[in-house]
């Protein structure tokens, strides 16, 4: 052939995968997200957080053109079910039952991080399609009982059906800087065809229904009058004593749930380090003192890189942004400190600088309040056990009708204003 073959190595961390090779795959695929990068990887291998002591053993899945990286995904070996927020231990626990090894199983997703986006890198369909086969492949040399492909963008979800896969569907909640038709309509005007965006907080609240405007304006009084004011810094403006407070409220948080953190200190360290344009830190002081911290990502945007209030006056150039909200904490109780938090100052800030959405991670009801509406996130399942396959297929089939359901119900109780 005139063409080289396409060879797959299975490689036993992402630090063996080049990362200019690995982000320039990135890059090409429809839903690209900063926790798919390099770094963001490495970090969570190097700083002992996606490891195989916490159950988390890597094995990359590379598809190779000669020297080119034409197809590539991370490929953890799992002991348990812990960190993926798609729920299997019922299936574990059938497994059990029965005799049959349910784990190891193999995920392919970003350790810890619901957030959707793209999982199978390649540079076109057909090498997609190769990639889930290598994958199946191997899995089913090694004895591994499963591939679970999770929170999966539209071109992996499309690949997985091709090749046989099962698909499961959850709820997460979004909020969209786009006014419903009735606020649009009032003074919203958008300029040269761009989707119309809220001016600012109050014209946001002014899309609400009176309830949920007046319900939200009570909690963040609430907050004020407790004396908490809060600041935000962005990327390498984020000081390290700032870090150092975040992950002292994020190791409470999870320990007063009862669980050790996901994420090590020295993970947040190396973010600081080699991906600082993709945090954004917020941080809620009383009487000069940090009280609580909240912690999201954003896609990285080069445009700006500002870091205190007030620096930036307008949205930002450049690609659009999209916000994702990951971590929370407080070393003192104060009545909606956590909605002021982790939904009111980022969507302050997402406003004010022109990103598009806001995703606010995996489950909560109350998110819809805060006008993050109703989305469906797929993850795609392959599982080697004929019989297991076929049982679980007809319990997904139930399970996504209820899903649909659901679905119809929440998108039915909309917190805007009837038009």
């Amino acid at each position: 052939m005139a063409e080289a073959a396409i060879i797959a190595r299975v490689l036993p961390c992402v630090q063996d995968v080049g990362a200019e090779a690995w982000n320039r795959l990135l890059a090409q695929q429809s839903h690209p997200t900063p926790f798919m990068r390099h770094e963001y990887l490495a970090a969570l291998e190097s700083s002992g957080s996606a490891t195989p002591r916490t159950g988390w053993t890597p094995r990359f899945m590379t598809l190779w053109q000669g020297d080119t990286l034409v197809a590539a995904c991370p490929l953890y070996l799992k002991s348990h079910s812990y960190g993926e927020y798609v729920f299997d231990w019922a299936w574990a626990s059938a497994y059990e039952q029965h005799g049959v090894p349910y784990y190891p199983k193999a995920v392919i997703a970003v350790p810890f991080t619901p957030v959707p986006g793209s999982r199978l890198l390649a540079r076109d369909a057909a090498a997609r399609a190769l990639l889930v086969q290598a994958v199946c492949q191997w899995c089913e040399q090694e004895n591994v009982s499963s591939v679970h492909v999770l929170f999966a963008s539209d071109d992996d979800v499309l690949t997985s059906v091709q090749q046989d896969l099962m698909l499961r569907h959850t709820v997460q909640f979004h909020w969209k800087n786009e006014p419903p038709a009735p606020a649009a309509a009032q003074g919203e005007a958008a300029t040269d065809g761009q989707t119309p965006r809220y001016r600012d907080f109050d014209h946001f609240l002014a899309s609400l229904s009176q309830d949920k405007r007046k319900k939200i304006r009570q909690e963040r009084r609430r907050v004020a009058d407790a004396g908490v004011s809060f600041r935000w810094s962005r990327g390498a403006n984020i000081s390290a004593s700032d870090w150092d407070f975040f992950y002292r409220c994020y190791e409470r948080t999870y320990l007063e749930h009862g669980n050790p953190p996901y994420l090590t200190r020295d993970f947040f360290a190396r973010m600081a380090t080699h991906m600082p344009e993709a945090w954004l830190l917020f941080v809620g002081e009383r009487d000069g003192r940090p009280v609580a911290s909240s912690l999201i990502a954003i896609s990285a945007d080069e445009s700006s890189t500002t870091g205190q209030n007030g620096s930036n006056s307008g949205p930002e150039s450049g690609s659009e942004l999209v916000a994702y909200g990951r971590y929370w904490g407080a070393l003192e109780r104060v009545d909606c400190l956590h909605f002021e938090a982790c939904y009111y100052q980022p969507l302050q800030w997402c406003i004010a600088h022109g990103a598009v959405r806001f995703e606010g991670g995996a489950q909560g009801e109350h998110k819809m309040a805060r006008a993050l509406l109703p989305v469906q996130a797929t993850s795609a399942h392959w599982l080697a056990h004929p019989a297991f396959a076929e049982a679980v297929q007809r319990f997904l089939d139930r399970e996504g009708a209820g899903v649909e359901s659901y679905l119809g119900d929440l998108q039915a109780r909309s917190p805007f204003k009837a038009a």
